[in-house]
């Protein structure tokens, strides 16, 4: 599936299926751009009790349930040609 069709509200029906009698709704969002983070925290209640799932939004532009792979320290080197 392209990144562009996993939008917040395709996460949030597949993982929590909403119905009109069992609504999720958003219960904290969070921005930190410092850092590219953002991410919100969605709530349905169930028969089960209460469900909270976390989507975190991807460099990409999609909504999933496990957070964006953090940035590494890299190296980039070159090939000296020549002599010293």
């Amino acid at each position: 599936m392209a990144a562009a069709e996993k939008t917040l509200h395709w996460a949030v029906d597949k993982w929590l299926a909403p119905t009109p009698s069992m609504p999720a709704r958003v219960v904290e969002f969070c921005h930190r751009a410092s850092l590219h983070q953002r991410f919100v925290r969605v709530e349905a209640l169930r028969p089960g009790g209460l469900l909270s799932i976390f989507f975190f939004r991807h460099d990409d532009g999609s909504w999933n349930v496990f957070p964006p792979q953090a940035e590494r320290p890299a190296m980039n080197g070159y090939r000296r040609t020549g002599l010293c």
